[in-house]
């Protein structure tokens, strides 16, 4: 994702959610990717993380969603396909209001969800977020059209790619699993890190409800919400689904390796290069031909196996943690 504010040039590297930085991604180590998909008013599922959608023009701010977009309009913003053609500048509106031009190194058009089928690299996975914004109460027949037009695309042009569906909106996640059988669903949690009207949303307890009642497949964590209570990491691998996490501190190489021993079973990072080769360097043996930390295979638990800390595991996860918890 890029964060345009933020001083570390590689948050700006790539146009996020671009077929570009999509590609680049498939040259690591990694088994997904994960993007946004949205369906604009003449109902094309198109990629795109924010809510709104802003551009400035002669010093002013304009912002729309992307449901009040046609597919025209909202390709018709940032870099264009057509040689010699301008599109409307885009800016970006960060969490505490201010505006910033969205710029990178290596930018790239917007592109639709088909688009990503067909130019991507076959064999990366994709995890498509149904995204939905937090402010809106959605009457189930919209949801459902909306669900629908995405799932025609999937069903057109995934083939054999693997395919995850995962959406913070409970009764998304509920009629998603509803309208398929084929691809796993997983439910996305803040994990009580944010608190909103519907309960659902509101602890890793209820995700886990949420999944148990309605068939899931498994959840998708704020890793500080995990941390703040790890308890539930055993439950949820109890009850036979999958965790997954994302958040800032997944780019924290000794963040993502102790969840590695906690069981988790993958991480969503930004840094993939970087947080690869960290942690596979922490679980390299020592001379003496014992385990510095885990066995090959990271990311992984087999069925319900728990994994077995050692003494010196141990230390370094209860240390570990309120340090992670202050960033």
């Amino acid at each position: 994702m890029n964060v345009i504010q933020s001083s570390d040039r590689r948050m700006r590297a790539i146009k996020e959610n671009s077929i570009m930085s999509f590609n680049a991604a498939s040259s690591f180590p990694l088994d997904f990717i994960e993007f946004d998909v949205q369906v604009t008013k003449d109902d094309c599922p198109v990629i795109f993380h924010d809510d709104f959608i802003y551009s400035q023009e002669n010093g002013n701010v304009f912002g729309k969603r992307i449901p009040e977009l046609c597919l025209s309009e909202f390709l018709s913003y940032g870099l264009q396909r057509e040689p010699g053609m301008e599109g409307k500048v885009l800016v970006r509106k960060t969490k505490d209001g201010r505006i910033c031009n969205w710029e990178v190194e290596q930018d790239d058009t917007l592109c639709t969800l088909q688009e990503a089928f067909i130019k991507v690299e076959p064999s990366l996975g994709f995890n498509i977020e149904l995204k939905f914004d937090d402010h809106i109460v959605y009457e189930q027949a919209y949801l459902v059209h909306v669900l629908q037009t995405i799932l025609k695309v999937v069903i057109d042009y995934a083939k054999d790619r693997p395919i995850i569906f995962s959406t913070f909106q409970p009764d998304a996640a509920i009629l998603v699993r509803k309208l398929q059988s084929t691809y796993p669903v997983f439910f996305l949690t803040n994990g009580g890190c944010e608190f909103y009207d519907d309960l659902r949303r509101n602890s890793l307890e209820e995700a886990l409800k949420l999944c148990l009642e309605n068939g899931l497949e498994g959840i998708v964590s704020e890793i500080k919400g995990i941390f703040r209570n790890p308890g539930a990491v055993s439950k949820i691998k109890e009850s036979n689904l999958s965790l997954l996490t994302y958040g800032k501190l997944n780019n924290v190489p000794e963040a993502v390796y102790m969840q590695h021993l906690m069981g988790i079973d993958g991480v969503i990072v930004d840094f993939v290069q970087e947080i690869t080769e960290a942690v596979a360097d922490m679980m390299k043996p020592s001379k003496n031909g014992e385990e510095d930390g885990l066995s090959e295979g990271i990311g992984k638990v087999e069925g319900n196996s728990k994994p077995q800390f050692s003494q010196l595991e141990l230390s370094f996860l209860y240390k570990l943690i309120p340090q992670l918890l202050l960033l």
